[in-house]
């Protein structure tokens, strides 16, 4: 699964047309109008809105300008969950582009860590990374690598460069087959529920005689409300982390990975993937308003 590089490109370079407000009571000195984005599923929102600060920034006042944040329909936006992921939580019923308020005032305590620099994610991150390899590998991969392969892997992800992530993220990705996959399958089910955001438990991808656990297998043990018994879900959960660009445990989210595998099966064929990266942004929904996407909006 790791050579699928159809199905990996797939998942990297998915899209959510994204249109940003300024919330109604900031103050401005003059119109605020609203700056669209194409987002990329696996980042991170600090990460890719940069140019969001400065578009609303030009029309107000330095001393009304604190730190930025974003919420839907008046649920703040957690920064260290990744984009796909939040889409998918709150807006993936709504009609596209993903509409955001932005904020720069009355930041949210209760809901909302801060974010003060891209520091922070990055070691939010690398944090996920190793939790993940704990798992699948008694952490021996990540601590064979050199920092100098830490700052790729995160470099890769921060500028959205597929290549230079994968170079390294396949190191942790791979097992000596004699060892029938990794020890455990890093994964975490997110919840709506303010109880329990999400659930996580050990898994390992072989049941003790020695038949390998499908993603079923996985859901009916650890959510099996969400098990639908007319949908088949065959694939072993080896290729789970991996489908979900999961090097990190944060990333293996489940709601977009059952929505991805009702519209498309667990491997996408190659004439589906050539097919979706020739498609021109904002196809997908008609809801787009007429200003178009240009290439300056896709570098991050």
């Amino acid at each position: 699964m790791t050579d699928d590089k159809d199905v990996l490109r797939d998942v990297w370079f998915g899209r959510i047309p994204t249109c940003f407000t300024l919330y109604q009571d900031e103050i401005t000195e003059r119109e605020a109008e609203p700056y669209y984005l194409l987002l990329p599923r696996v980042s991170y929102l600090t990460l890719v809105t940069d140019k969001v600060k400065k578009h609303f920034q030009k029309v107000m006042r330095q001393e009304d300008i604190s730190e930025i944040w974003f919420e839907y329909e008046g649920t703040p936006l957690k920064w260290h969950y990744p984009i796909g992921l939040l889409f998918d939580l709150l807006a993936s019923s709504s009609a596209l582009p993903w509409n955001i308020t932005v904020h720069f005032k009355s930041f949210p305590e209760k809901d909302l860590l801060h974010c003060p620099s891209k520091d922070v994610i990055e070691a939010h991150f690398m944090s996920c990374v190793k939790e993940a390899d704990a798992l699948k590998h008694k952490s021996q991969v990540i601590n064979e690598m050199q920092k100098k392969d830490h700052k790729q892997l995160w470099m890769g992800l921060q500028n959205d460069r597929f290549d230079q992530f994968w170079a390294i993220n396949r190191k942790l990705m791979e097992y000596p087959a004699e060892e029938n996959g990794f020890r455990y399958i890093p994964f975490r089910i997110y919840q709506t529920t303010t109880e329990r955001p999400f659930i996580q438990k050990l898994f390992r991808p072989v049941s003790t005689d020695g038949q390998l656990h499908t993603l079923g297998d996985l859901l009916k043990e650890v959510c099996p409300s969400a098990v639908a018994p007319e949908v088949p879900m065959p694939e072993v959960c080896s290729w789970l982390p991996t489908w979900l660009l999961a090097s990190s445990a944060e990333g293996s989210h489940l709601p977009s990975l059952w929505r991805d595998w009702e519209e498309d099966g667990p491997r996408l064929s190659q004439q589906g993937a050539e097919n979706r990266r020739n498609q021109s942004p904002g196809t997908e929904t008609r809801a787009v308003p007429k200003r178009r996407f240009t290439e300056e909006d896709r570098r991050f």
